[in-house]
């Protein structure tokens, strides 16, 4: 089975889109919804990581940062959808440490890119927003869940934007020449 790259970057972009959408229009939701909706968000994005391993032709680094981050993704969410009744606290920590090692391992994805594709800038710029709200949030989880929220909408919004920019290159990357409409 072929899997493409852009596609699984397209529905990791959309997803986030969606999610920053929700978590914007409502940020006043309840701790346990938002911690559902995280622990959804964090496996289908782990599952999607994990897809992206299975391309015929995959940069030896590459693959061992997306199954890791896929992983973690994974993992998270299932000790989120789990464990629901976390506090606004819990969920702040939770949420940050997660987008701090999905921050580095998008960075880590994106230096060893660096020959391979031309969009690992679009890429690092992920994982560098990641990681800084992932400190913020771990820094300063006392800031409330509606805050939350949003920090974690913009967050989504701004990583949508990225993913789908960095979709729409590698799709030119891997089309024929001539398929490619400019």
């Amino acid at each position: 089975m072929t899997v493409r790259l852009w596609p699984v970057l397209a529905v990791r972009g959309l997803l986030a889109l969606l999610f920053g959408c929700v978590a914007l229009a409502w940020p006043d939701v309840t701790v346990y919804a938002l911690v559902l909706l995280f622990g959804a968000y964090a496996l289908v994005d782990g599952v999607s990581r994990l897809l992206a391993v299975l391309r015929p032709v995959h940069p030896g680094g590459r693959r061992m940062a997306e199954l890791t981050g896929g992983l973690l993704g994974i993992v998270l969410g299932i000790v989120t959808l789990l464990w629901p009744g976390a506090t606004a606290l819990a969920l702040a920590v939770l949420i940050g440490v997660w987008a701090v090692l999905s921050g580095a391992t998008e960075i880590w994805a994106a230096i060893r890119l660096r020959r391979v594709i031309a969009g690992e800038l679009l890429l690092a710029l992920i994982g560098l927003v990641s990681v800084l709200v992932g400190l913020l949030l771990v820094v300063r989880p006392d800031i409330g869940a509606v805050t939350v929220a949003r920090v974690i909408g913009l967050y989504a919004l701004v990583a949508a934007a990225l993913l789908l920019m960095l979709a729409w290159r590698v799709r030119r990357l891997e089309l024929p020449p001539a398929a490619v409409i400019a």
